[in-house]
């Protein structure tokens, strides 16, 4: 039996992992797709303390690196149920085994909501963007759009106005649903342009770069060629934590209802990142979790 066992081998799982292999817990990572989560999709991370530039996948690499050089195993499998035996977790995988641990870390992270165009996967990172934090500075000087009316466009577009030479808001509603306080600091921006009603039908390359968006109308008047040097899409997150709310208390947007503490109200079963509710969803806060969500786990470890 394993002590430990994370499900999700983005940084909050694979931090969780190196915390409790260093205090000397034997660990498995289960990982669905692949090891490093979203921030794979970053092509220069300039915002890690200490570390003035990488790539997501170098991050994400040498983090693997490290947990299985302390001694972690790891396995792609994705977790179908759990079942809680008091002191025994029972993990069900779809490869169709029974793995047992005495404590779980959760940390299955979000993906992100797409436009579901042709040429948008292999786009991310290479023109398309999910974070203004994260990759606004590539653009500075540039023309962005963004995709998405709600709050976080609304803050991600506030980000890039600061940075870019123009900025065009893309919303499929009528109007843009997020808080009025911030439609009124963006839009008193001068080089924000915001058009409502407009579906985003094709994206434009040239050379395998992102040059441009096709919109249509939702009222059925003529596509328009929109021309920009990247796309912010910022039309939600989904978490995945369906299968496990028998176990932990989810919010009404799915997300875990944990606290800074990454508890649950299973003994024995915690979380970390970006599938727990809170407030910022960044690099940083996603391995503090996984610090926290582990040092708990061994704390309910020592004590059985």
């Amino acid at each position: 039996m394993t002590d430990l066992i994370v499900i999700g081998g983005g940084p909050a799982g694979m931090t969780a992992a190196l915390y409790a292999l260093r205090n000397g817990k034997s660990v498995l990572i289960l990982e669905k797709n692949g090891f490093g989560g979203q921030i794979t999709y970053s092509p220069k991370v300039e915002n890690w303390p200490g570390t003035a530039q990488m790539s997501g996948n170098e991050f994400a690499d040498r983090l693997l690196d490290q947990v299985m050089t302390q001694g972690a195993e790891v396995d792609l499998a994705e977790v179908l149920r759990i079942e809680d035996r008091g002191n025994t977790k029972v993990v069900f995988t779809d490869d169709g085994q029974q793995r047992e641990a005495r404590a779980l870390v959760i940390a299955t992270g979000v993906k992100h909501r797409m436009l579901g165009l042709p040429g948008e996967t292999e786009l991310v990172g290479e023109g398309i963007s999910f974070c203004a934090v994260c990759d606004g500075d590539f653009y500075s000087g540039k023309t962005v759009a963004v995709a998405g009316g709600g709050n976080s466009a609304l803050q991600e577009a506030i980000l890039l106005a600061g940075k870019c030479k123009k900025v065009v808001m893309l919303q499929d509603l009528p109007d843009f649903t997020g808080e009025q306080k911030l439609q009124e600091i963006l839009f008193a921006r001068p080089n924000v342009e915001k058009r409502t009603g407009m579906r985003i039908t094709a994206l434009n390359t040239e050379g395998g770069e992102l040059r441009g968006v096709t919109v249509e109308p939702r009222d059925g008047g003529p596509a328009e060629q929109i021309l920009c040097d990247g796309l912010f899409v910022a039309i939600g997150l989904i978490p995945e934590n369906e299968a496990f709310r028998d176990l932990a208390e989810l919010n009404c947007y799915g997300y875990f209802d944990s606290g800074e503490d990454c508890t649950t109200k299973t003994p024995g079963i915690f979380v970390a990142g970006d599938c727990r509710s809170k407030a910022v969803r960044q690099l940083t806060t996603a391995v503090g979790d996984g610090a926290v969500a582990a040092l708990a786990a061994c704390r309910y470890l020592d004590s059985l």
